[in-house]
Order: C-alpha cells, then structure tokens, then sequence
C-alpha cells in the first residue's frame, strides 16, 4: 500500500477528490465532487456493485506529493478499517 494506515485514518475527514471512476451505465466518466477521505475510500471500495468500474480509480488528498489511493487500496482500507474511517 503507498500510503500508511495512520496516515490515511489520520486524514479520514480531509477533502478528496476521486478521478478514473467509469459509469456503466452510459460508459463514460462519473462526476463526483470533493467528499471526505474515508466517504471517498468507502464509495470505491464499493463502487462496482453500484455499476461503476473503478480498475483505473484514483482517490487524491492532502497536500501536492502525498501519495494517491488505488482502488486495491482502498478495498484493502476500507475491508479492515471501514467504520473508524467513517468516525469523525
């Protein structure tokens, strides 16, 4: 995993932004707003049985250089932390 577990929990509540989510339904690139971190992680962990891809998913936070979440990444976070991610 690129980013550290105390990292990411610590910044649970901080703006992300989340690119490479592909809508099924009409075949082209979900819209989503800014959320927090650990609602982002949550909704890609689960996206696929919402009818989203989400092989290319990327969930971007913090400041420029700290290290994105893949979607391996974030099913991985949210199948071991899933509720403290949610905590406020």
């Amino acid at each position: 995993m690129l980013a550290t577990v105390g990292a990411v929990l610590a910044a649970r509540n901080s703006d992300a932004v989340i690119l490479g989510v592909l809508d099924l339904t009409n075949k082209t690139e979900a819209k989503l707003g800014a959320t927090r971190l650990g609602n982002a992680i949550q909704f890609v962990a689960n996206a696929s049985v919402l009818g989203y891809d989400v092989h290319a998913a990327m969930v971007f936070y913090g400041e420029w250089g700290t290290p994105s979440l893949r979607a391996k990444d974030c099913e991985q976070l949210w199948a071991q932390y899933g509720a403290a991610l949610l905590q406020p």
